[in-house]
């Protein structure tokens, strides 16, 4: 079975609303805060996690028994070759925005993305869902990028920057770059999501985005495929988009904007 035939927006529908079930059970911090253990990606794996990466596996699962072969890599579980493997990737972040799922707070997705090589640039098809909007945005290469049923376009670019999405926004790594986007940049919104920011810059809510740490593949490939084919910019820091890998291990910055001056206006605060 080609993988690329098969229904990933069909999939992911179908994994988002199961774990909505998942986050209407654990309504509370308390019960939503219950830990099992360090996943692969070094970070300690919540019980919903576990749970929400099992609907995505079993989706998966179904589609290695009609024969497609591929490997997941997941924040969790790590890299899972299915059949024999081959250069396919299905990059997974179950629960992108763990913090805020735990502490209730609604702005966490599910992001999934599928790509024909090691990197970025082979992302074909990409998918984030947002929870705390119900909104969906997905993309596939060279066909655009929709939010829902409708095309999504990047904001028409400005002089100055209007709103720019800030993540990974610790005081410590914060305070440079905020000095440097002084008089470049209106307001800063921090959602607490890498997948949904930067998928707001595709939609036009916001101007630019940028992660004030080294990111994971699972947090951003496909959102940063949503951005470009929206008609944005993305940067890897100085790592080119080719070389920018899937694996779990990679680390890398990454920004993003409306429009080439955006982004290097945002690149320039992300080095202070």
């Amino acid at each position: 079975m080609d993988v690329f035939s098969a229904d990933w927006l069909g999939i992911c529908r179908r994994v988002a609303a199961a774990q909505r079930a998942i986050f209407e059970r654990a309504v509370g911090s308390e019960e939503r805060t219950v830990y099992e253990g360090v996943g692969e990606g070094g970070d300690r794996t919540l019980v919903i996690d576990r749970e929400c990466e099992d609907l995505v596996f079993a989706e998966l699962e179904a589609l290695a028994a009609q024969g497609a072969s591929f490997v997941a890599i997941s924040e969790e579980r790590g890299e899972v070759c299915f059949g024999d493997g081959g250069p396919v990737r299905v990059v997974i972040d179950p629960i992108d925005g763990s913090l805020n799922a735990r502490r209730t707070i609604p702005s966490h997705s599910l992001s999934i993305a599928v790509a024909s090589g090691p990197s970025m640039a082979d992302v074909e098809f990409g998918f984030v869902h947002d929870f705390g909007a119900g909104e969906e945005f997905s993309a596939r290469r060279g066909a655009g990028a929709r939010l829902g049923g409708a095309p999504l376009r990047v904001a028409a670019p400005a002089e100055r920057l209007e709103i720019v999405g800030l993540e990974s926004a610790d005081p410590e790594w914060a305070l440079p770059s905020l000095q440097r986007l002084a008089g470049k940049a209106y307001r800063l919104r921090v959602v607490g999501s890498l997948a949904i920011t930067i998928s707001y810059v595709a939609a036009g809510r916001f101007d630019a985005a940028l992660c004030l740490r080294p990111c994971r593949s699972v947090d951003v490939a496909a959102a940063q495929l949503i951005a470009r084919e929206a008609g944005g910019a993305v940067a890897f820091g100085e790592i080119a988009l080719a070389e920018a890998a899937l694996d779990l291990d990679a680390r890398y910055p990454i920004a993003a904007a409306s429009s080439e001056a955006g982004l290097a206006t945002v690149l320039a605060a992300q080095r202070a």
